[in-house]
């Protein structure tokens, strides 16, 4: 089952290489490299943080952040180990450098939804956590078309980074909570 996973996953890749990829890889390229390092994510968290009303957002989306990079980058990598796919599937060219030699999960997707989910949640206005989505989407959509993760990376980066976005509301509702009870005591 895993190796039909594998084969599966390696064929969609060089079927977006095949067909996709032209004029838009300059554009794609530039705007994964906005999620290195959480780049992007970190950005738009601080500036959420600037403005009262969406602090709680910016908070939320930083808790968020640091939850996806210990449980993506610090365990998952290391623990799973997978490596890119240009040096498994044969044929496969990736469009950017990635320097790390683990794949799953795609830390950028993660991170991406993390930010998403938590603003989802937190943000004052609907289309503002539509907009975080579709930008969250179309980093993980990024990071198959430069072929630097296979599609169960990206899945699997979405859902750890969806389930870092909710623990995140999860502790500042109970942290919400325990200052609440706590001012009412006083």
């Amino acid at each position: 089952m895993l190796q039909e996973l594998m084969i599966l996953d390696g064929g969609i890749l060089l079927w977006i290489q095949e067909h996709l990829r032209g004029i838009l890889d300059p554009l794609v390229c530039g705007y994964t490299h906005l999620g290195d390092h959480g780049l992007l994510w970190i950005v738009l968290t601080v500036v959420l943080l600037l403005f009262p009303r969406t602090r709680r957002a910016g908070i939320v989306s930083a808790i968020a952040l640091v939850l996806s990079l210990i449980c993506t980058n610090l365990v998952l990598k290391h623990l799973v180990a997978r490596p890119r796919p240009w040096l498994e599937v044969a044929g496969l060219l990736p469009l950017v450098n990635e320097p790390d030699p683990n794949s799953f999960p795609s830390g950028h997707t993660s991170a991406a939804l993390a930010a998403a989910c938590a603003w989802w949640r937190t943000l004052p206005r609907r289309w503002m956590a539509v907009t975080g989505l579709v930008l969250a989407v179309c980093m993980g959509l990024s990071r198959l078309y430069v072929g630097v993760h296979y599609p169960s990376d990206v899945l699997a980066g979405a859902l750890v980074g969806a389930f870092c976005g909710w623990a995140a509301w999860r502790i500042w509702r109970l942290a919400e909570r325990r200052l609440g009870e706590r001012l009412h005591l006083q």
